[in-house]
Parts: C-alpha cells; structure tokens; sequence
C-alpha cells in the first residue's frame, strides 16, 4: 500500500528530541529519513538511559526508539572537507533537511540556509528551535524545560497558589517536533503547487503557545488569560473529576450542565439534588460549587469506578470517561483498537509495545517498518547504494576518520 510521503528524502541533523522526533513523523509517513550523526559521539539520546544506570541488556534504549524510528544512521565527522562533500551530494538527492543545533552552529560548519540552497534550490530547510528564528534571544540554548517554562504552561498548569509545576514526557520537545512536521509538510505541499523551497522554523515557544491557543485568545482579545482553577471550586461541578471508592478517578465533561443535571442526579441515585435550590441551575451551582462537589465527592466515594462507569452509560447521555496514568494506556481498550499502542516485532528484542500512529490515512497510511538504527549502521550502504561511491573510497574515508 502506497504510504503519503514515498519517494521524499529527508537529511536529518539532529540530536535529543525535538528535531528527532519531527524526522520520525515523517519517517512514520514513509519518507526514507537519513539521521547523520557524529563519528565519535553520535547521536547523545543513544546514552541518555544507560547514564542514569537503566540496565538495557534485554529492552531497547526507549527514549532513543521513540525519537528515532524509521530511520537510517549516517556517521560522519562533519568538520572534514569530505564529509561536507557527502552531505552536498546528499543535499541534492533529497527534499527535506531537518536541524536543532544552536544559532549559527550549521551555518559555520557549512550547513546553513544560503549553502544548502545551492546544492538544491527546492530544498526545505527545517530548523526546530527554542525561541524562533528573530529577536535578541534567539540564540539562546533550549531544551524542553525552557519551553515549559517560557510559554507559561508551567503557571497553567496545577491549582491557583501552587508554584510552577513540571510535566512529564518532554511535551515541549514534543509539541515542537509536531509543528515543525506540521511545517514540513506545508511547505512540501507549497513546492509542489509553487515550486519554490524555503527555510521553516518551530520553536518551542511558539509551539507551546499555540497548545495554549484558547487562553493566549483570552489574554490577547480579553486582557486576561485562562486563570488555574482548584478542583474543590469549579465554576461547574459537572466539569471536574472525581475520585471513586477504589481511589480511582472519573472525569466529568458536560459543558451544558442544565441539560443533564436532573438525569444526572437521578443517576447516581440522588434525585432529591434536582430539586435543591442551591444547584437548580448553572448559576446556583457556579454560586455554591463547594457544597456541590462535596456533595458529588461523597456519592462517587460510596462506589467502585466500573460500577460507577456502567452506571452512567445506563442512566443517560452523559459526558465521562476515566483519568488514566501514562502507565494505564496500553491497556486501554481505546488505545488498543486504534492501534495508538501496538506490537512491532524488534529485530533484536523481539515483540516489543510501541506508540502507534497517531493520525489515520484511509488509503495511505503510516506505518512502523524499521527500528532505530544502530550507530553508523547504514553508512556504507548509503555511500555505495545512494551516492555511488566504490569499496575503495568507503574505506579510504575510514582511514581517514571521516565515516
């Protein structure tokens, strides 16, 4: 089955996560993704585990298969005049080129904008960064946590008086990654129609930021961002989460309440609340929300979560579903039927859970087909199979410390 990005080459230069993962989307979609990685220290997401003594003998290094799947592993010493001449030539076989390196760095070593055009005037020239490509900043060093930090998700998420709250995953990292794919992709779509290639930059604040699109609206149209709300004083008690008699959590999403508040109650076997002053309506009970969760915290308290689950879809057309953990998705039955984890058989680990893909193409969809490459482990192949190069110059350029 044909896949939406057969036959586009992307060069990937990057390391850690936020350009890696934009090149595995993209591998994800069937581009052949080329990683080039440096001779000696590679790709520094290779260690990253193993340096917080994680024992990987029998599992995969899963921050490195995450952000690196589907790929192929160049090595090349890129401060040699030769490995800049297999990059050229690289450059003018392929499509995409993807880098997250400091301001300036591709540009000193022969890897900028204005070079790479010239080898390939069609070329898009991605660039995953901290804080955009203007401003006095922007060649400040970024990682995930400055993207948490700056965009202001840090004092978004939480409770009203909590200090900034990290969250977990490199969701910044992550939230780059997608819209500089989402960028990528664009401009394939605007050199197809208009022939041109162009440079595209994500950054980890604009990208946060757009996360955060209802609340930066609110602040820039309204004057005023989305404020931290404490659970125990929500405006509508029937938008909040609550914990079960197993301790575990049930989240509540219904945003027109007054459709479903005397149901509700029914429900839950309380049917007395429908006709409680306090909560007749959306004003009451925005006016006495207190009284009212704590009346729901008790009642959701008397059962198990299952029981309370059948219950709703039993008693009406309710807006629910559970709180889970990272560590409960495999086993969601949701997660599992859509594929948004599913088994990948690892060549040397065998049959391993993996994230799927998120994004359905009917006809022409993603696919999982190769593991994260070994170090250096497609070096040959694509010198001799792709650029042409014979036995005799591979093994000169190792001689000579470039490969």
């Amino acid at each position: 089955m044909p896949m939406p990005l057969d036959g586009i080459r992307v060069i990937d230069w990057t390391i850690w996560q936020q350009g890696p993962v934009c090149s595995a989307m993209l591998g994800d979609l069937g581009a052949e993704v080329i990683k080039i990685e440096d001779r000696v220290t590679g790709d520094p997401g290779r260690g990253l585990i193993r340096a917080f003594g994680v024992d990987l003998s029998d599992r995969p290094n899963f921050y490195f298969e995450v952000t690196n799947r589907n790929k192929k592993s160049l090595t090349l010493d890129l401060k040699k005049p030769q490995a800049l001449e297999i990059m050229y030539a690289l450059i003018a076989r392929s499509d995409v080129f993807v880098q997250n390196f400091r301001f300036g760095v591709a540009e000193r070593l022969g890897l900028g904008y204005q070079t790479l055009r010239r080898h390939n005037p069609k070329l898009i020239y991605a660039s995953a960064t901290g804080y955009g490509p203007e401003g006095p900043e922007r060649g400040d060093p970024s990682f995930d946590q400055m993207g948490l930090a700056r965009s202001g998700l840090m004092l978004a998420c939480g409770e009203p008086d909590m200090p900034p709250l990290q969250v977990a995953g490199g969701i910044a990292d992550q939230m780059g990654a997608i819209m500089l794919a989402y960028g990528v992709l664009a401009a394939l779509v605007a050199r197809e129609r208009l022939g041109v290639g162009q440079e595209v930059d994500a950054s980890h604040l604009g990208s946060m930021m757009w996360l955060q699109g209802l609340s930066v609206g609110a602040r820039t149209m309204m004057g005023f961002a989305l404020p931290r709300t404490s659970r125990k004083q929500a405006g509508n008690p029937l938008w909040n989460h609550y914990r079960c008699g197993d301790g575990k959590w049930i989240c509540l999403g219904m945003l027109q309440p007054d459709r479903y508040w005397k149901d509700f109650v029914r429900a839950l076997g309380r049917p007395e609340l429908a006709d409680d002053e306090r909560f007749a309506d959306l004003r009451a009970r925005a006016t006495n929300a207190e009284a009212c969760i704590d009346v729901l915290d008790q009642v959701f308290a008397t059962r198990p979560r299952e029981e309370w689950l059948r219950i709703l879809r039993e008693g009406g057309d309710f807006i629910f579903t559970v709180v889970n953990s990272v560590d409960d998705l495999p086993d969601d039955v949701q997660v599992r039927a859509n594929e948004y984890v599913t088994d990948f058989e690892h060549p040397h680990y065998g049959r391993t859970q993996v994230a799927g893909v998120p994004v359905r193409l009917k006809e022409t969809p993603g696919s999982i087909r190769i593991p994260a490459p070994e170090f250096g482990q497609h070096t040959e192949e694509i010198l001799t199979e792709l650029l042409g190069y014979s036995w005799e110059q591979v093994g000169a350029l190792k001689e000579h410390e470039v490969i």
